[in-house]
């Protein structure tokens, strides 16, 4: 792990570049370290990319130290959606939004999240969070939401996180954003009283859990996305809900 934060970079991409690298290391991550596919990832070239990339955002994490024209230097990325910007958000494909879009409140779609291996359990994640809260208060952004993934799609491995997540953190009715019904996987597969919840959070990638710790919320029902070999489940975020602390990072203020 690289601690030394001297060199690191958040921007969002505006040269192509970054956009390339930032494609670069989500091949890195998503395909070649955690076995998934897509109808637009190119292999050869080593990129993972899809049809919303042109009209996301892309805040990425760079080292100045690393190799751009390698496109090695962008070592974390984060990918936003504003409301307004496209007819359909990424997140449709697997679930319904429209509880979120009945709120008539600023929405901004987050996704495509991720860190090179060496740089992850030091700064890199609380860098992108606080870029992230950055965009969120220059935007006035209100909601956030997006699917977040459990790596694999063996459910019998995934009950216990799933279950505690659906028992401790379910988001609320105005917010509980459902998955689709011809992929809905139930998430309440335990009953709460049998859940070892610190095994169960063991089990939870480090990007949900920044969110739980914010005050953010999980939808009912997983999504189970097999070319990507992940279980998805959507994080929802509302700023006038989340901790004190997290308001005033995010720009809703003390209550």
């Amino acid at each position: 792990m690289n601690a030394d934060t001297h060199h690191l970079t958040l921007r969002l991409a505006v040269t192509e570049v970054d956009r390339r690298a930032a494609e670069r290391l989500r091949y890195d991550v998503f395909i070649e370290e955690l076995g998934g596919d897509g109808p637009l990832v190119d292999h050869e070239g080593r990129f993972e990319r899809d049809l919303f990339d042109p009209v996301f955002d892309h805040l990425v994490l760079v080292d100045e130290t690393r190799d751009a024209e390698g496109l090695d230097h962008v070592v974390g990325v984060y990918r936003l959606l504003p409301d307004g910007r496209s007819p359909r958000f990424y997140s449709e494909d697997e679930y319904d939004l429209e509880p979120l879009r009945r709120t008539g409140r600023r929405l901004l779609e987050l996704g495509r999240s991720c860190i090179r291996r060496e740089y992850r359990g030091g700064m890199a994640l609380p860098l992108l969070l606080a870029g992230l809260a950055d965009y969120v208060r220059a935007g006035g952004f209100e909601i956030l939401f997006g699917v977040a993934s459990l790596h694999g799609t063996d459910i019998d491995a995934l009950a216990e996180p799933l279950s505690h997540l659906y028992h401790a953190h379910l988001a609320p009715p105005d917010l509980r954003v459902r998955a689709v019904e011809a992929h809905r996987q139930p998430m309440d597969l335990i009953p709460p009283d049998r859940i070892d919840r610190v095994r169960a959070m063991k089990a939870v990638p480090p990007l949900i859990k920044s969110y739980l710790k914010l005050g953010g919320f999980v939808g009912d029902g997983a999504f189970i996305d097999r070319p990507f070999n992940t279980t998805d489940v959507c994080l929802v975020m509302d700023t006038a809900r989340l901790s004190e602390a997290a308001r005033t990072r995010y720009g809703g203020g003390p209550a």
